[in-house]
């Protein structure tokens, strides 16, 4: 692995890669600390300030609720987010008379009233400034925050796929290889049949069945990709299974499941990753799809598909950002990983 890792950095487009997937990973571990909203799904909704313009900076009065959600613990806050105390108010300007505070709240541009609180409501009094970096999407959120949040379901749909995938491919594929015969052809009939029904048609029967939902469309999503790694861990197999070591194991009385995952698998490890690698850019390729269409991730989750789904239309108006910008962060993130399976390719010497 070592000698692997040095090989790979050597390659300008792989280092890319890695730094691209690595960041990304950092960011969906740390999503709810980065993140300028950490409330839970990043959806604190501001309508007044609905698809704002990035770096728009705007005053906000914090005004305590009467009913305050329950932080949980430490461990919670840093998957979940933390629950908001305060409802925020864009203001223009404010003022105190008395007791009495004023304020001009934001409505829109050129639009404003004011308002006026008992200042022994508003203890402690809180007044920040606040700026949103990459703009707001057409519910007041934060668009900054809901892209940092919405990365670990790409990375969580990936990694879930790409392991539930490869554990059902390498089993059957390898087990098929291997004893051939009539195991064999019961395997690779159950594989054309699947392989013969588009993935996506198959992602929604399975969806429609077990439901829909965070957990729900990562297995959906990874009961579908495993026939491509089946078939390629077979023909591997297929190979292997003649050499002369597999023949040694043999003689000396080893059992087939040793033979099979301790002597022929660690020989096809590189196939094995640059498929994996193959397998995770299509996982969050399909999860945004998926979401695009309404049956993948559900509201509030953030989902770059969903972000998609609810701004496509603003590509026509002067707020392309809001579709473009998760665009760009599904388009890098598979980029990244397409690159990553060409350079293990590459670098292992898998052939084609």
């Amino acid at each position: 692995m070592p000698d692997l890792f040095k090989k790979l950095i050597k390659k300008t487009s792989a280092l890319v890669a890695l730094c691209i997937i690595s960041l990304t990973c950092l960011t969906a571990i740390f999503a709810y600390q980065l993140a300028p909203d950490n409330t839970p799904n990043a959806n604190a909704m501001i309508v007044e300030l609905a698809a704002k313009k990035p770096g728009f900076t705007k005053e906000f009065l914090y005004i305590p609720k009467h009913k305050i959600q329950e932080n949980g613990s430490l461990l919670s806050c840093w998957f979940s987010g933390t629950p908001s105390s305060c409802d925020e108010l864009p203001i223009n300007a404010h003022w105190q008379k008395d007791n009495i505070l004023f304020v001009e709240h934001y409505i829109d541009e050129g639009v404003s009233d004011t308002l006026h609180y008992k200042l022994a409501d508003l203890r402690p009094l809180t007044i920040k400034s606040r700026t949103f970096y990459l703009g707001t999407d057409r519910f007041g959120r934060d668009i900054l925050s809901r892209l940092l949040i919405g990365s670990r379901v790409s990375i969580a749909v990936g990694l879930v796929a790409v392991l539930l995938s490869l554990t059902i491919g390498i089993t059957l594929g390898a087990i098929a290889g291997y004893y051939g015969g009539i195991i064999d052809s019961i395997v690779m009939w159950l594989i054309n049949i699947l392989w013969a029904i588009p993935t996506l048609l198959l992602v929604f029967a399975i969806t429609l069945t077990i439901g829909k939902g965070f957990f729900e469309i990562f297995v959906a999503i990874g009961l579908t990709m495993w026939v491509s790694a089946a078939r390629l861990i077979r023909g591997q197999v297929l190979v292997l299974r003649e050499m002369e070591y597999v023949s040694a194991a043999k003689a000396l009385g080893l059992g087939n499941m040793r033979i099979i995952f301790r002597h022929i698998l660690p020989n096809i490890a590189g196939p094995i990753m640059v498929i994996a690698a193959s397998n995770f850019a299509a996982a969050i390729l399909i999860e945004a799809g998926l979401s695009f269409l309404g049956i993948g991730i559900q509201p509030p989750q953030p989902s770059w598909g969903m972000m998609i789904k609810e701004h496509y239309n603003f590509l026509l108006t002067n707020r392309p950002l809001l579709a473009i910008l998760p665009g760009i962060a599904i388009m890098l993130l598979v980029y990244a990983f397409n690159i990553l399976g060409n350079a293990l390719r590459d670098v292992l010497d898998v052939k084609g």
